[in-house]
């Protein structure tokens, strides 16, 4: 089955479309910190449970808004009933290994980040997921021969940079200080490194299987990622401790965190380089240290302030050259350069 949808995303839409998914994602941090007794697997569990259940609406209302239509080949024929249901509905095609690869992909990172924020702060954690365009863009080169204009190499290097600049001084006033927190320190950056190499694999898995006309639609692999996560998180949350309104919070956070913003990152990965959407995802960083500090007290210091600002000015800067490089061009050629793969087949 293949997913369409009625229009499809311009690039610029597409960018606005990246900063909302941000915004929603960098919530995370802040709602966490209201939690009052649920535990560190507990809260991965509940969140991604949430989300399987939430994706499992939205996927079918989201499927025939799109105009899915059935697509009949050998794969298809051999599936058996439950199979066919389970395409027909939520996309799932269990034949294709880039579906398997992104699902998996997913559930690293709904497990990594929530647990990596039980072990070091708000802050520590999006710094180190902003290692992602760093990873991606070159995961892109290596394993796509996808060429990168001179900007977004030039943003990589300075966002990498701000990063750099505010976890490297924040490691080392901790060392100098003595603070006992300097192991969990290490080890939810260890976690939290997760997410960007598990993040850069699953962009560069969307972008490739586009580009080969894969007729996989691959938002249903957020939901089998929402599953996987659940499953191997279960065990280790029993006995439950949350309370009601820590179930309230993670229900929200698996609705409006996940659920969504994760599906509509799918689509916008169609329209967006790997490493521009990576860029954009940044954005979540700033958002999220900026809501942990409002919403939380989780209030970061001069270096991060610092850090986060070189990275901010990368992606304006990579954003406006792009934009500007992309109306210099003639009509039709930034047309054809704006399709989707499936457009250009």
């Amino acid at each position: 089955m293949v997913h369409r949808m009625h229009k499809p995303l311009g690039h610029t839409q597409a960018v606005f479309l990246m900063v909302a998914v941000a915004l929603l994602w960098s919530m995370a941090g802040v709602v966490a910190r209201q939690l009052e007794s649920a535990a560190r697997f507990e809260v991965t569990f509940w969140r991604s449970a949430f989300t399987a259940l939430a994706l499992l609406v939205i996927l079918p209302l989201w499927r025939s808004r799109g105009g899915s239509a059935a697509t009949m080949n050998k794969a298809a024929a051999s599936r058996s009933a439950a199979g066919r249901v389970l395409n027909r509905y939520w996309g799932v095609v269990p034949e294709s290994k880039a579906f398997w690869i992104s699902g998996l992909c997913w559930s690293v990172m709904f497990s990594a980040f929530m647990l990596a924020l039980t072990f070091t702060s708000v802050a520590n954690v999006l710094i180190i997921m902003s290692l992602g365009p760093l990873l991606t863009a070159l995961m892109a080169r290596v394993f796509i021969g996808q060429r990168l204009p001179l900007r977004t190499w030039l943003a990589c290097v300075v966002a990498g940079a701000g990063i750099v600049y505010m976890y490297g001084s924040q490691l080392l006033a901790a060392l100098t200080a003595g603070d006992a927190g300097v192991s969990d320190l290490l080890i939810g950056s260890l976690i939290a490194l997760c997410v960007p190499v598990a993040g850069s694999v699953n962009w560069t898995v969307v972008q490739r299987s586009q580009m080969q006309g894969d007729p996989v639609d691959l938002v249903p692999s957020v939901l089998l990622g929402a599953c996987l996560s659940a499953l191997y998180t279960l065990p280790l949350a029993v006995p439950f401790s949350a309370t009601s309104a820590d179930i309230a919070w993670l229900a929200f956070l698996g609705v409006f965190q996940l659920a969504i913003p994760c599906t509509l990152s799918v689509v916008c990965a169609r329209v967006l380089k790997a490493p521009e959407v990576s860029l954009l995802a940044l954005l979540e960083v700033v958002f999220g240290i900026l809501l942990a500090w409002v919403g939380a007290g989780e209030q970061p210091g001069t270096n991060v302030l610092l850090g986060g600002g070189l990275v901010i000015g990368a992606l304006c800067v990579n954003e406006t050259l792009g934009w500007r490089s992309r109306r210099s061009m003639p009509r039709g050629q930034t047309l054809a350069s704006a399709r989707t793969p499936d457009q250009q087949q």
